[in-house]
């Protein structure tokens, strides 16, 4: 794919720029939750790991190198993992208060799985020179 870099580069920084948005909201109690707002909680700041993730897979989408692109599948898929873990945790309900999603974190999660994806497909010249 020939913009898979750049396209991989974008949903790094889609992935990074969402941490900071509204993930949830629990009805009844107004505690709203993004990656790094979660107070009421015991959830820690749970985007930390997907900015740092990110943030290294967004400078080696951007290296013409070969290692780069091998070291990026392990960034990528960690960053992945995290979303999902993330998305499991913070969507599954407690105590009978289920909360409310909100398309930031679908996009956040969209954004992980399409980054890896990307890395997966990176145009390179493997030719001999």
């Amino acid at each position: 794919m020939k913009y898979a870099n750049q396209i991989g580069a974008f949903l790094a920084l889609v992935v990074i720029v969402s941490c900071f948005v509204t993930w949830v909201k629990i009805p009844d109690t107004d505690i709203t939750i993004s990656g790094f707002a979660t107070e009421g909680t015991r959830y820690g700041k749970p985007g930390l790991v997907n900015v740092f993730m990110s943030a290294i897979a967004f400078i080696l989408f951007l290296i013409p190198r070969i290692w780069a692109k091998r070291v990026n599948f392990f960034f990528s898929g960690f960053n992945l993992a995290w979303a999902f873990r993330n998305f499991i945790l913070l969507s599954t309900c407690h105590a009978g208060d289920c909360p409310d999603r909100q398309p930031a974190f679908f996009i956040y999660l969209i954004a992980a799985i399409l980054q890896l994806v990307m890395a997966f497909v990176p145009k390179m010249d493997l030719s001999k020179k």
